[in-house]
């Protein structure tokens, strides 16, 4: 079994960890981690039983697969050095806006490096992760990481010129989905229904329609309009939706990322 390591140790680590853990594809006392604040990293320790580093350069030191989970800006600093430590490293890396080009410039071509996008339904074991189509591991390298990180999520594999994109929909995605189930929420509680009632009905109803559409594989328009009978409630709500421009406003909301990702 390939011992890892994790260069930060947030929420997302944490939870990719744990998640590797729990489904039995790695052993706790094989995966090592360093964070700057030491207080967080050793309650993660304690929390997941992985074992705490002094340094970045003990962490590639001790492993196998290298996971660059730090924030995009701490990602020089924290590489800074270690070119020789990364050399014959599998290298993954779940830093949003890293391709595999970008740490090519910053380590050298020889470096073997995987790029994910996560999201944060993989702390619940249901993430979507993008994995960069032009990555340079190694076939069983390769092999192994994907059988790591299709336990605590789904997996799909992205041309680098799409993982902007992709990581607008599944990354960003997870906030405009709370936005909306928070006002469903809020107009429940309008109508009388208790707010802990109200979150609870919005929560398993996106995840019942999701899992819906999973399950039988229809377009959503041929969900919805199941749902909408003639002269009905459901088509009147629909119409609305539509009279305040609901569809332009999703479609807007990645015109922003995207321009933002494009021009900063």
């Amino acid at each position: 079994m390939m011992k890892i390591g994790f260069i930060g140790m947030g929420n997302m680590a944490s939870a990719i960890a744990g998640g590797f853990i729990g489904s039995g594809k790695a052993k706790a006392e094989d995966i090592y981690a360093y964070a700057p604040s030491k207080e967080k990293l050793l309650k993660n320790s304690k929390d997941l039983g992985f074992i705490p580093c002094a340094d970045n350069r003990e962490v590639c030191e001790k492993s196998d697969i290298v996971v660059i989970a730090c924030k995009p800006y701490q990602i020089k600093d924290a590489l800074s050095g270690l070119k020789d430590e990364l050399k014959d490293k599998a290298i993954v890396s779940i830093a949003a806006g890293y391709l595999n080009k970008t740490y090519k410039d910053l380590l050298g071509d020889d470096k073997r490096i995987l790029c994910i996008m996560p999201n944060t339904p993989a702390m619940v074991g249901e993430g979507v992760f993008l994995f960069e189509e032009g990555n340079t591991l190694k076939k069983e390298e390769y092999d192994c990481i994907y059988d790591l990180f299709s336990s605590i999520g789904v997996i799909e594999t992205v041309p680098s010129e799409l993982m902007g994109i992709g990581g607008a929909i599944s990354g960003c995605g997870p906030a405009f989905v709370d936005l909306f189930m928070e006002a469903y929420a809020d107009a429940a509680v309008k109508y009388g229904i208790k707010r802990d009632m109200a979150y609870s009905l919005i929560a398993q109803t996106v995840l019942g329609s999701a899992k819906l559409m999973q399950v039988t594989g229809e377009h959503p328009g041929v969900l919805k309009d199941a749902v909408c009978s003639p002269k009905g409630t459901t088509i009147r709500g629909v119409a609305a939706l539509e009279e305040a421009g609901f569809r332009n406003a999703c479609i807007k909301s990645v015109d922003a990322v995207m321009d933002f990702k494009k021009n900063g």
